[in-house]
């Protein structure tokens, strides 16, 4: 497999041609209807040899191919690293990584469980069923369909986790989570409403996403996690939850890492949304950032309780005279479509790891976009490897990424926990 960079003037057919591969394995594996494509584009040609061409060096293979040169040279018996236009070389597979992958989606039909159950159980050992609020009163909400989702994720060998938030009309709400976290009794009643709950609907644990805790209920959060745990460890379940990014002890303070990863089975490190709606353009995801957060994370808890968590998606800013005035979340072939209906070049950040490009609509506002392709996701698959984490896991799988699931399969395979 390699990744190709679309160029100026080429098509599927010149893509195909020169790299001696079938034209609808391409379109197949890159999820293409419209064969038209975009200067800049990503495109995984799933091949396990790759046809020299004009310009390319065993570094630059080795980069789209995701080989060390090291490896590309004794696959192909090299005694030197001069290449000659035509010559195949042959790519070698790689070696697995196993993972525990967990994944978010929200119940919807019926239709659509059964499709995303089965579509997406090979690459996940969980599925964080989306979502359950939880009150003032320490109460749960309802979840349409959540029976119909959980018998369908046990169906497939995939372990259904009851997603539990803070999150209210408004936002997530970090006064109901200082109310709930700071009252003994309503504290005690939420831990029993989630085991109920998990027991009742046969979970197989809990996804806790309690979202902007403040560093006031530090230690109280830390602690809440701690007693749901020692609910719901004898009888075998699991407790784990998501975390914000954290680079410093001074980043959101109020998740204590070291504390956090001591009481629960693993954490979901939600490493997205470093640009989001409110915040203006730029990277949703970078790579460099990423890392810092990795290095500290993997000094305060085991890096076998790490799921690195990754976008399905991307961002498109609606900009006036520099100034944001709205902005949408896109999926990543949403993205990607835009690009090629405005006819504009897609960029791509080598120090962020992530795809971007800006356009002119129809009402003359400039717009900035940046999301995920193949080239960012290898890049944040390759980093689970080299951290020795768990897994990988996304937000969400309602959002369209059709590479992402051949990347998921080159890199990892995955172990069940049920």
């Amino acid at each position: 497999m390699f990744i190709y960079t679309v160029k100026n003037g080429d098509s599927l057919f010149s893509i195909a041609s020169k790299f001696q591969f079938p034209l609808d394995k391409i379109r197949e594996v890159n999820g293409l209807i419209d064969p038209t494509l975009v200067p800049g584009q990503a495109l995984i040609v799933p091949s396990t040899y790759y046809i020299v061409q004009p310009g390319d060096s065993l570094y630059t293979i080795s980069q789209m191919s995701l080989v060390p040169v090291d490896t590309l040279r004794s696959a192909n018996g090299l005694q030197s690293d001069v290449l000659s236009v035509g010559m195949k070389l042959y790519l070698p597979v790689r070696t697995k990584y196993p993972e525990e992958g967990l994944s978010y989606f929200i119940p919807a039909t019926p239709e659509q469980i059964e499709m995303t159950t089965r579509n997406f159980s090979p690459y996940n050992a969980y599925f964080g069923i989306f979502e359950y609020h939880i009150t003032e009163e320490g109460n749960l909400s309802t979840l349409k369909n959540d029976e119909l989702a959980v018998r369908a994720s046990r169906n497939q060998r995939v372990a259904p986790l009851a997603t539990i938030t803070n999150l209210t009309p408004e936002g997530f709400s970090p006064e109901m989570t200082r109310q709930v976290l700071n009252s003994p009794e309503i504290r005690n009643r939420l831990i029993n409403n989630i085991y109920t709950l998990i027991k009742t609907k046969n979970y197989a644990g809990v996804n806790v996403d309690f979202e902007q805790v403040q560093a006031g209920e530090r230690d109280l959060y830390t602690g809440f996690l701690r007693s749901l745990n020692d609910r719901l460890n004898p009888e075998g379940y699991l407790t784990s939850v998501a975390l914000h990014v954290k680079k410093s002890d001074s980043d959101y303070p109020g998740y204590d890492y070291g504390g956090i990863g001591a009481v629960v089975d693993f954490a979901f490190i939600m490493a997205y949304d470093w640009h989001e709606k409110h915040s203006g353009p730029g990277p949703v995801a970078p790579i460099d950032e990423i890392r810092k957060t990795l290095d500290y994370a993997v000094q305060r808890m085991p890096r076998n309780k790490i799921i690195l968590g990754v976008p399905r998606y991307g961002y498109d800013w609606t900009m006036d005279n520099g100034t944001v005035i709205s902005a949408k979340a896109v999926s990543v072939t949403t993205a990607t479509e835009t690009a090629l209906r405005y006819e504009v070049p897609i960029q791509y950040s080598i120090q962020y790891q992530q795809p971007y490009f800006s356009y002119w609509d129809e009402n003359g506002r400039r717009h900035s976009v940046w999301f995920e392709d193949a080239r960012a996701r290898a890049a944040k698959f390759q980093t689970v490897v080299d951290y020795h984490l768990r897994g990988v896991g996304a937000w969400q799988l309602g959002l369209n990424f059709p590479q992402s699931v051949f990347l998921v399969k080159h890199f990892f395979y995955q172990k069940r926990v049920i």
